[in-house]
């Protein structure tokens, strides 16, 4: 395989999870929040063959790292943010340019901005050995799983959220993973491990994942699975810095 073949496969997965995720933003001022959120889902998906392919071919690069950030800023950063203000209107029944409206404006402006500085630390520390470890809550888990897979479950069951001050919840939402995504938690990597139930457990829930993302259904699996890696991961990190 040619060298610019090697490297246009895993930058052709990161150009088009740049291009879906400017169609979910679209895609929400439209009004469809439904389709925009299982767009973010498929950035996610499409992230995950980035980095894969440059592993596999061994194709990483400076381009290829700085052009994914500017990508995931887009897909996992601006997206959910425009995503989650406009489910706060349409669903939490929030009113334009009111007291709620501006604290969650604030909300999903805090969310990109941290995540812009999540990837710009992480950019300055990628000539470091690697390890198996995050510094904070990568905002592919936050912007990629969590926001989106909350807005499909709260769009697949219109009576709970009815009954949810949704004008609460949802700048809460945003600004904890904002402080997550900048904070020096120790999150973990999908990588393989020396646990063969942690391998084979990262399998399932990718797998699980890729199957959601391309039939569009299950988000309760989304949204359980995102806040059980979340808080597990958290926990893990914790636990191994104290050993």
């Amino acid at each position: 395989m040619s060298s610019r073949l090697r490297y246009t496969i895993p930058n052709g997965f990161t150009a088009l999870s740049l291009l879906l995720g400017i169609a979910s933003i679209v895609t929400t001022q439209l009004g469809d929040l439904e389709l925009a959120a299982w767009i973010i889902v498929w950035c996610a998906l499409l992230d995950v063959m980035d980095g894969l392919s440059a592993r596999l071919l061994k194709a990483t690069s400076d381009f290829g790292a700085e052009f994914d950030s500017m990508a995931d800023l887009v897909s996992f950063g601006v997206a959910p943010a425009v995503l989650t203000l406009n489910a706060g209107l349409q669903i939490g029944g929030i009113e334009f340019e009111s007291g709620q409206y501006w604290v969650l404006m604030l909300a999903v402006a805090v969310f990109p901005l941290t995540g812009a500085m999540r990837l710009a630390r992480f950019n300055l520390t990628s000539d470091q050995p690697a390890t198996g470890w995050f510094a904070g809550v990568p905002i592919t888990a936050a912007g990629g799983g969590l926001v989106p897979a909350v807005i499909l479950v709260l769009i697949h069951y219109p009576d709970l959220a009815g009954v949810m001050p949704l004008h609460l919840y949802l700048p809460v939402m945003m600004f904890v993973l904002a402080l997550f995504m900048i904070s020096r938690i120790r999150f973990p990597k999908a990588k393989k491990r020396d646990s063969l139930f942690i391998n084979a457990f990262q399998v399932i829930v990718i797998a699980g994942v890729y199957y959601c993302g391309i039939t569009r259904s299950f988000p309760e699996y989304l949204l359980g699975m995102g806040l059980f890696v979340l808080i597990a991961g958290i926990i893990a990190g914790r636990i191994t810095r104290q050993s």
